[in-house]
This record gives C-alpha cells, sequence and structure tokens, in this order.
C-alpha cells in the first residue's frame, strides 16, 4: 500500500525558522491548484498500488479554500484511504471551514501549534496566539475531527523551562491523539540562523535542550502517551499512518512544488519553484530530477531511519563490520543501545540524544 503527500507551498507569512520550500504569493493558488490536478491524473497509480494514505502539507494548506481541498481529494479519489491528513495552521480554524473540509473526506488534522506562550509565539512568527490555538483545537473536536496532532517545539531562544512544562500540560488537557515535538534546529539560509550568526540571540544550550527532551518522554510516558519515534508521540492506535511509511520503506508519491517521491529504490523530487512547476505541467514535461539508490544507500537509510522508531532494526541486519561497536555500545550500565527479545536493536533514552553519531558510525 503506498501514500500519497500533496505540498501546497502557500504562506501568508514565513515563520524565522522554516527552511521547506514555501512562497507568499497567494494569488496563485488556483491555478496551482488546477496543476496539482492534473499531475494527480498523471501519477496517482505510480506505485503500482492502492492509496492507503494522503497527507496534504506545506507550507500551509488551510491558506487554501475549502472547496480546492475538496476537488484535491475527488482528484485522487479516497477510497481505501485509511488516513488523511491536513496541515492547519491554528489562526486559519473557523468551524464552517473545519466541518467543510472533514465532509470532503479529511479524517486527521496536523496543527502546527509550536508553543503555548505568545511572546514565543510573537518571535518565531507565528499568526496565531494561544487562545487561538486552543480554541482551533476545540472546534475541529465540534466538527468531529477524533483524530488529532499538534506540534510542540522546544529549545527556544529564551524558553524557560517552565515554559516548557506548561506547554506540556496545556497540550495533554486538550484530549490530542498525537503530540509531534522537535528541538530547534538552525537551518541554513533561514533567518533565524542569520540572526544566531549576527549575534542577536543566543541558542538554547545542549544540556538544557536535553533536559527538556527527557522530560516531555517522562511526562508523556505518565500520560499513557506512546513514544514511537523520536520525535513522534501517540495514543495508541494513533500512530500517524502516513508519516510512518517514510521510515519504514513503503512507496510514496509527492506531487506539487518541491515535492518528493520514493519508489522502488529510486527517489525523485519536483522543482521547488511554482512557475517552473506550472510551466512543467501546462506542457506536459515536467522535469523532476531523480536519484536511483544503491544498495549501501538502501541499508544506510534503514540503519538511519529504523533506529529512530520504537522498533529498531534486527541485530541481524547490522554489517557485520559494526558488530564489534555495536557490543561495545550495548555493554556499561548506561547503553546507547538495547537488544530486545525479539534480537532487535533499539536506541536507549540516552542513545537519542547522540543518534546521529550513532547511525553514522553503524552506515557503512
Amino acid at each position: 500500500m503506498a501514500g500519497l503527500y500533496v505540498h501546497i507551498p502557500f504562506c501568508k507569512k514565513r515563520c524565522l525558522y522554516c527552511d521547506f520550500y514555501s512562497t507568499t504569493l497567494l494569488g496563485r493558488q488556483e491555478e496551482y491548484v488546477a496543476a496539482l490536478c492534473k499531475e494527480i491524473k498523471a501519477r496517482k497509480d505510480e506505485a503500482g498500488e492502492p492509496i492507503r494514505t494522503i497527507y496534504i502539507g506545506g507550507g500551509t494548506p488551510s491558506t487554501l479554500k475549502a472547496e480546492d481541498i475538496a476537488r484535491l481529494l475527488q482528484t485522487i479519489g479516497t477510497q481505501g484511504a485509511e488516513e488523511i491528513t491536513m496541515e492547519l495552521n491554528p489562526g486559519d480554524a473557523m468551524e464552517e471551514y473545519l466541518r467543510r473540509i472533514r465532509e470532503a473526506g479529511v479524517n486527521r488534522l496536523s496543527m502546527g501549534v509550536q508553543s503555548f506562550q505568545d511572546e514565543l509565539l510573537r518571535f518565531i512568527g507565528r499568526r496565531h496566539n494561544a487562545q487561538q490555538a486552543i480554541d482551533a483545537v476545540h472546534m475541529a473536536q465540534k466538527a468531529g475531527f477524533e483524530n488529532i496532532s499538534i506540534d510542540l517545539m522546544y529549545a527556544l531562544p529564551g524558553q524557560t523551562m517552565a515554559q516548557w512544562k506548561a506547554d506540556i500540560e496545556t497540550a495533554l488537557g486538550l484530549g490530542v491523539q498525537h503530540i509531534s515535538s522537535y528541538g530547534l534546529m538552525y537551518e541554513d539560509g533561514t533567518a533565524l540562523t542569520q540572526m544566531r550568526d549576527r549575534g542577536e540571540i543566543e541558542p538554547i544550550d545542549e544540556e538544557t535542550e536535553n533536559a527538556m527532551y527527557d522530560y516531555l518522554c517522562e511526562r508523556l510516558k505518565e500520560a499513557g502517551v506512546e513514544h514511537y519515534e523520536v520525535s513522534n508521540f501517540a495514543l495508541p492506535g494513533y500512530e500517524a499512518k502516513h508519516n510512518s511509511s517514510y521510515w519504514d520503506g513503503t512507496p510514496y508519491i509527492g506531487v506539487g512544488a518541491g515535492a518528493h517521491s520514493y519508489i522502488g529504490n529510486v527517489r525523485s523530487w519536483n522543482p521547488d519553484d511554482i512557475e517552473a512547476y506550472m510551466a512543467g505541467i501546462e506542457r506536459g514535461d515536467l522535469v523532476r530530477e531523480s536519484e536511483t539508490l544503491s544498495e549501501k544507500d538502501l541499508y544506510n537509510e534503514r540503519i538511519m531511519l529504523g533506529l529512530r522508531t520504537k522498533k529498531g532494526i534486527l541485530v541481524s541486519d547490522v554489517d557485520v563490520r559494526n558488530a564489534n561497536e555495536m557490543v561495545t555500545r550495548m555493554r556499561g550500565k548506561n547503553p546507547l543501545l538495547r537488544v530486545t527479545e525479539d534480537g532487535r536493536l533499539v536506541a536507549t533514552q540516552k542513545g537519542i540524544h547522540v543518534l546521529n553519531r550513532i547511525i553514522e558510525e553503524l552506515m557503512i
């Protein structure tokens, strides 16, 4: 079973930290949706398998009209799709809009809350405030959404542990089914990274960032929310099916400007420019770049993605050249890796803090 990702690049304003392809050219939305529908019709059977999950991401998909969302889903055909997720900016939430996208087929929302602290939201450039985020969740629940995920960020400049703990409690009090949580990353070329490089902001120190992450894991576990991937937590049965396809090698098709696809051992991607994208679709010769993954590439991806999840990787799949290193890491009072009863290698809480280094050393 395959996944389908639909990229909506439009944003009313750019956040300081974001490095995803986006544009503020909101006046081009109608023709962009038309181009998307053409690409969907041409490619939706490309994986050779039924579409099981659909994810409408961005950018900010909730800048589109509800009828545009309905048009996209009608073009895809949602029969047999188990999970249809749409990203939503809390500032765009209105009862009628939520009701209409629910009727169109969206059955899961991913809300970019990031924080319930107004001063932090203003700093990172979010359009909503804390109360709007809370109201958005309540409105979505009233509209019939029973599968809601919210994003929370930690290690923001100036963020205190007390604020972080308060954000987690607010999130738990909302009764959402899923939480994705990410430490702030200073990506090349973003406004936030430029501010850091100019000395205008001071990044949170590594010790505090690790403490924030550890508290998140401990508190959500206490609340019965399962930690199933490094940055993702869910009530039992509410793990993100579409995102899980990225971690377990399930094929997926990506449509829209800048969207990536993965089928077999080939990864391809559309141009990250809406003008080039729409012109290519109109001509019928959209140029996509691609790469064919070697056996080494595929092995390294299994290591990298598998160790991010609670399932880990099979010990028997680890290259023999790394066996001694693996065993060494499992020894001692505070191991970075552990072996489960069914023979899988899983990162410990301590190991997650240095997971990139572990993965790099296990790669070939």
